[in-house]
């Protein structure tokens, strides 16, 4: 039985490399709906990215330093552990397509057998932001295109620092 009085807390865990506008509308629309969100930035040994896992954390903090439900905190390993760890109820996931959606139900159901105790919430970004992935806007960026309109000020500003060859 859970405590009425207990903060609700959720989890919006992901590499952010970089935080997009899509991430942005998804962590906030989710911060409105709990006491306290948590976004979970991976440390991600098994990709390659492009910002160190500080810069990423310092993105995302910047980002939405005007959120004061959110937390940014790096994780490791199990999303559930790490929901466990914080008191979790929910994990948030944004979907933009049919193959995030088959990929996270996927994931739900296997987190769901690890972690009975705590639900996945899908949210849609809003349609002018539901296009952009991380993996586009470095794209974009290193070959010298304009990312304003998909990545906050700062995280544009640190992606023409990393693609300075590409600036025209």
């Amino acid at each position: 039985m859970s405590n009425a009085s207990a903060p609700r807390v959720a989890v919006y865990s992901g590499t952010f490399d970089p935080i997009t506008l899509g991430h942005e509308d998804v962590i906030r629309r989710a911060a409105g709906l709990f006491d306290r969100l948590i976004v979970a930035v991976a440390v991600a040994h098994h990709k390659k990215t492009l910002f160190s896992l500080d810069e990423r954390l310092a993105m995302v903090t910047e980002a939405l330093a005007d959120c004061p439900a959110v937390q940014v905190l790096p994780f490791e390993g199990l999303i559930m552990d790490f929901c466990r760890a914080h008191g979790a109820v929910a994990v948030v996931r944004g979907i933009r397509n049919m193959t995030d959606f088959d990929y996270e139900a996927q994931m739900a159901a296997m987190n769901a057998r690890l972690l009975p105790t705590v639900e996945t919430l899908f949210l849609l970004p809003r349609p002018t932001v539901q296009c952009i992935s991380s993996t586009l806007v470095r794209e974009i960026a290193k070959l010298g295109g304009d990312v304003g309109g998909m990545v906050g000020p700062g995280v544009a500003q640190r992606l023409r620092a990393a693609f300075p060859a590409a600036q025209r």
